[in-house]
């Protein structure tokens, strides 16, 4: 258990060895904020951009200048951390969002029944979207609906076709060695009340008492959210985004032991059984690995290689 417990102090040992390897093409001690103060580290790139593939970097950047999306730490450019999930998320599913084949591959490693994906409009349209948020209206009276700031934005999120005629909202929540061994507190949740309790007494989907039990962590309260978001998309039929039903998908490297163990105290399980618990559908939510997700597509491609060793070490 020891051994599972250091899954963040061994990725950034095996990153700083890939930097001295010179595997992204630009040294370490990059500048990085954390708990407000920045400092620079080792896993940390001097040169950030070069934290995307090259194969995509400069649409990556284009895509996210285009759409008005801030980088974690509230940056115009890409955080130069190795370890973001932000990165890791769009390093995964960015080389494949203008091929619809390897889009649908990525579902079909969840479930066969999946059998088209749609465009999602947008600048730089693709059949997949990052840090979604569905359109100008604020669902869920946060303090703004900007993509990728200070509200329920999706990872990455993908409208697909089920066989059954059914369209989804397949959407991502993207985490990499977070572990959350510190969640915020009661207090903290009190403060949020307003904006959600009688959201969540609302809902089809989740179970009250279970849920507000538990969304006072993470990250079950980044969980509620984004279930909360997802029921008022498919209610209103946004523009662009219509469907019926939505799957909510958590990628989370199997190494990752301590958050993939991180349950609720008083709902007993694991990080799945808690959220699951919570859910009136518990098929509604599954956890994947990035591996997982990547296992249908093509390993003779440049970017299969990169994620391999860079990402999936100990997972496949």
């Amino acid at each position: 258990m020891k051994e599972n417990m250091l899954f963040k102090t061994k990725e950034i040992k095996r990153a700083i060895d890939l930097i001295r390897e010179d595997f992204f093409g630009c040294p370490g001690m990059g500048d990085y904020k954390l708990n407000g103060e920045v400092k620079q580290y080792p896993h940390v790139l001097k040169e950030r951009n070069f934290n995307l593939h090259p194969s995509v970097r400069d649409d990556v950047l284009r895509y996210f200048k285009e759409n008005d999306i801030p980088w974690h730490e509230g940056r115009e450019s890409p955080p130069g951390n190795v370890l973001e999930s932000q990165i890791a998320c769009v390093n995964h599913l960015f080389p494949l969002r203008n091929d619809k084949n390897a889009v649908l591959n990525l579902l079909k490693t969840v479930s066969d029944d999946f059998i088209d994906v749609f465009p999602i409009p947008e600048r730089m349209s693709g059949y997949i979207q990052f840090e979604a948020v569905g359109g100008e209206v604020n669902f869920l009276g946060e303090s703004q609906n900007k993509r990728g700031e200070f509200c329920a934005s999706i990872d990455a999120l993908i409208i697909a076709l089920h066989r059954d005629g059914r369209r989804f909202l397949v959407f991502m929540e993207w985490k990499y060695v977070e572990d959350y061994s510190i969640n915020w507190n009661e207090t903290k949740k009190e403060k949020y009340k307003i904006r959600y309790v009688e959201l969540i007494k609302q809902s089809a989907y989740l179970f009250y008492e279970k849920t507000w039990l538990c969304c006072g962590f993470d990250p079950f309260y980044q969980l509620m959210r984004q279930t909360l978001w997802a029921e008022k998309m498919i209610e209103r039929k946004v523009e662009g985004f219509e469907a019926d039903d939505f799957l909510h998908l958590l990628i989370v490297p199997k190494s990752n032991w301590k958050l993939l163990n991180g349950g609720h105290p008083d709902l007993g399980g694991d990080l799945e059984k808690t959220w699951r618990s919570c859910l009136k559908d518990p098929s509604k939510f599954s956890i994947v690995s990035p591996a997982e997700m990547w296992s249908r597509q093509d390993k003779d491609s440049d970017i299969y290689p990169y994620l391999k060793k860079r990402y999936w070490d100990g997972d496949l």
